[in-house]
């Protein structure tokens, strides 16, 4: 019978009088189990800033633009052929299944001024529903009404970055800018929801559309609009949605069998789906490198084991000699690798959240997520290197000649 108490005592003990030696042999572990966390740490925080970021640019959104144009044979890219009208949209909201907003879209590049200050930024042309497709707030003021569409009002909404440009500190509200030449009055600013990877999604303005149209952009084809956005009810319902979209513009546009078709439609869902997948392959992969190191330790045990063995080969004589059972010597050979993994395992989460955080001091732009999961897993992974790197110095203690190693030198 295996008297795992007395076992235990022997091996923290024999722990606590190499204590150089087994600092050096957790070391391994220690460092393997700090970059699994912080590896993990990195990887999930890129997969959280690229959902939240995802997720502030709107959900479930389908983005119908015109075709390519060609020139000389030349492609020259979506949105180049005028091919969409608010008609379109207006068929596509009364008679397209899982609709729960729609709005027209266009936009081009200005330069605004405000007194002696100016600023260089898109100009997008919107109805009101394309706040709430696109996850934007109001952060003072009021949104757009109906009755700003009818009019063809001289009204904008400005991103956060844009108010900051022009106007510093001062309230942009009930001020008046010019867009290009042309005199507008700031009704809203918006909420910041900065960036998306290179893209500052404050860095904007919006005007109804029929002000875009009219007076802004101008444009040889009347009602025309660069883009139509359609926000679905759910994932699932999405490709109903899309299915209905095709029929109604393929009727509307008099597009034939063998003809392509005048229109693209783009879903944000999928794009958001293969993003979250690379991200997540990523930060798996960062964890798989970082488990390397796990390894190595794990290798560092064993051999130092293997050498603690030889080296102590005398004392598991007289152990033998006075009834200690084989099981007895391999128990106690596991215990301290074992010993010796969670120890270093426990340290190592420990610089491993130090190290993560030290990062975002050094680099104030990067996410990092530290979840319990990870944690959990560097620990038992770690035990688990223990365990089974120390089974063969531990097997091969057990085997030694009682005899033979009373007599070792």
């Amino acid at each position: 019978m295996i008297d795992f108490k007395s076992t235990l005592k022997m091996a923290i003990n024999s722990l606590r009088v190499n204590k150089l030696r087994s600092a050096l042999t957790s070391l391994g572990v220690i460092i393997g189990v700090s970059a699994v966390i912080i590896m993990l740490a990195v990887g999930q925080g890129a997969s959280e800033q690229v959902t939240k970021n995802m997720e502030s640019m709107g959900t479930n959104i389908l983005t119908i633009r015109s075709a390519s144009a060609k020139s000389g044979g030349v492609h020259m890219g979506m949105g180049t052929k005028p091919s969409l009208t608010s008609k379109d949209a207006i068929a596509i909201r009364k008679m397209a299944r899982g609709v729960d907003a729609i709005s027209t879209a266009s936009s081009e590049t200005q330069q605004l001024t405000y007194g002696n200050q100016n600023w260089s930024t898109t100009v997008y042309g919107v109805e009101p529903a394309y706040l709430y497709i696109k996850n934007y707030e109001i952060e003072s003021g009021r949104k757009f009404i109906p009755e700003d569409l009818q009019n063809s009002a001289k009204v904008t909404l400005i991103g956060s970055t844009v108010a900051t440009e022009l106007f510093g500190d001062v309230d942009p509200v009930n001020k008046q800018i010019r867009v290009g030449n042309i005199p507008f009055k700031v009704i809203g600013t918006l909420k910041s929801k900065g960036q998306s990877g290179p893209f500052d999604q404050d860095d904007l303005i919006m005007i109804p559309i029929t002000t875009a149209q009219k007076k802004v952009f101008g444009t040889d084809f009347p009602g025309t609009v660069n883009m139509i956005l359609v926000k679905g009810y759910d994932t699932d319902s999405l490709k109903e949605t899309i299915e209905d979209i095709n029929e109604i513009l393929i009727t509307r546009h008099n597009i034939g069998k063998n003809q392509e078709n005048d229109f693209e439609i783009r879903n944000s869902a999928e794009f958001q789906e293969k993003m979250k997948s690379t991200v997540q392959t990523f930060a798996i992969l960062l964890a798989s490198i970082a488990s390397v190191s796990l390894l190595v330790g794990g290798i560092g045990i064993m051999n130092i084991m293997l050498v603690s063995v030889t080296e102590r080969t005398k004392e598991i004589g007289i152990r033998m000699a006075i009834g200690a059972q084989v099981e007895d010597i391999r128990w106690q050979f596991l215990i301290e690798s074992f010993l010796l993994s969670m120890i270093g395992g426990l340290i190592g989460v420990a610089v491993g959240i130090l190290g993560a955080n030290l990062i975002t001091v050094f680099a104030p732009t990067m996410t990092i997520s530290i979840s319990i999961f990870s944690i959990i897993l560097s620990l038992g992974f770690s035990g688990l290197v223990g365990v089974g790197f120390g089974y063969y110095p531990a097997y091969k203690a057990s085997l030694l000649n009682p005899i033979d190693a009373l007599r070792y030198e």
